[in-house]
């Protein structure tokens, strides 16, 4: 992903490409936190990425498999750039449940592609986006009252969700091997 030097205009110094300061610190946190969760499997076998720890049963395959289908898709083509595909479903899920089961073909290789091709997409659908513009499409059939009413509360709600999964994915890699992503010194 390409880093972006913004002007004191709010354009990119490279591309000339309007961009909004706010939208640019938000999405660059949000891209720390996405290496993050790729950093802490990074190194995990496929039966390792397969296996659930948890008493939920979900596998890291599962969890990269929901952050780039209800988190990075979701929120960023479905909502902010209105793909009613993409809306429609996860409409006909339950409340996104089939994005934490990989499907049989699914591989560490595979999931590590769609996340980082998601969160590819996420960026080029923030590209010239203003921090307070509403999302283009909001799904109210899936929330009822519950309502983000910017561009900045769907970046703010997906940096918080993937920074959460970070930290689950930390949590689940040192029970499945020992490595700690996050080390504090004693």
């Amino acid at each position: 992903m390409a880093e972006e030097t913004v002007g004191v205009e709010g354009t990119d110094a490279r591309s000339g490409e309007r961009v909004d300061p706010e939208v640019s610190v938000l999405r660059e946190a949000l891209r720390a936190q996405r290496a993050h969760v790729l950093g802490a499997l990074e190194g995990l076998g496929e039966e390792e990425l397969r296996r659930g720890v948890l008493p939920s049963g979900w596998s890291c395959l599962g969890l990269l498999r929901h952050l780039a289908l209800d988190v990075e898709r979701f929120w960023f083509r479905g909502v902010l750039a209105a793909d009613t595909e993409i809306v429609a479903a996860v409409t006909g899920t339950k409340a996104g449940d089939d994005a934490w089961r990989p499907a049989p073909g699914d591989t560490g290789e595979s999931l590590r592609a769609l996340y980082r091709a998601e969160a590819a997409r996420a960026d080029a659908v923030l590209a010239g986006l203003g921090a307070t513009e509403p999302p283009a499409r909001w799904p109210g059939e899936l929330f009822g009252s519950y309502r983000l009413h910017t561009v900045r509360e769907v970046l703010v709600h997906a940096l918080t969700e993937t920074a959460c999964h970070a930290g689950h994915a930390d949590a689940v890699r040192e029970l499945l091997d020992g490595r700690q992503w996050l080390v504090l010194g004693g």
